[in-house]
């Protein structure tokens, strides 16, 4: 039987994303995401609950991180937990779990006009890029028909494109 390792949050930034180049010049950008969740208690106290995240974006998906996100951006993130294992340089053994991201929706209206046209220019000259997830980042602000001239012939069809774009808009 098939699993499914399929991971959605919502949440804050906990600082700047930090970026990196791997060898053949890959970027991989990394930043911690706080998840809160409140609920009341028997008595009918307000309680909120704080969890971290270690989020982990590659190539275009990294690069726009860069550009756009910020300590205490709101971000919607979809992707995969992966757990590493290694050794330290004194022989101790570490581990960490992360959150492989395979798409990112920017949910802060605080873009300026400039901003987002900069925006939708990085995902024209991304479209055709081996990162076919790159469509499903944008702002909340950018309406429908930016994002559809953004590039959808680029990767699947019109009417799927418009039926992707018209499913996250809904969030």
């Amino acid at each position: 039987m098939r699993g499914v390792n399929k991971v959605i949050l919502i949440g804050n930034l906990g600082k700047d994303p930090e970026i990196q180049y791997l060898e053949g010049n890959i970027p991989v950008a990394k930043f911690p995401l706080a998840t809160t969740e409140t609920y009341k208690d028997k008595l009918g106290k307000l309680i909120s609950q704080t969890e971290w995240h270690n989020v982990v974006l590659w190539r275009g998906l990294a690069e726009l991180s860069q550009k756009y996100l910020h300590k205490s951006s709101l971000v919607y993130i979809e992707g995969r937990l992966k757990t590493r294992y290694w050794e330290d340089r004194e022989h101790n053994k570490k581990v960490a779990t992360e959150i492989i991201a395979d798409n990112l929706i920017m949910l802060d209206n605080d873009l300026t006009t400039i901003d987002q046209m900069a925006f939708i220019k990085e995902i024209r000259k991304n479209i055709n890029s081996k990162n076919k997830k790159i469509i499903s980042l944008y702002t909340s602000k950018i309406n429908k028909e930016e994002i559809f001239t953004a590039g959808c012939d680029s990767i699947m069809s019109k009417q799927e494109f418009q039926r992707v774009v018209n499913n996250i808009l809904v969030i």
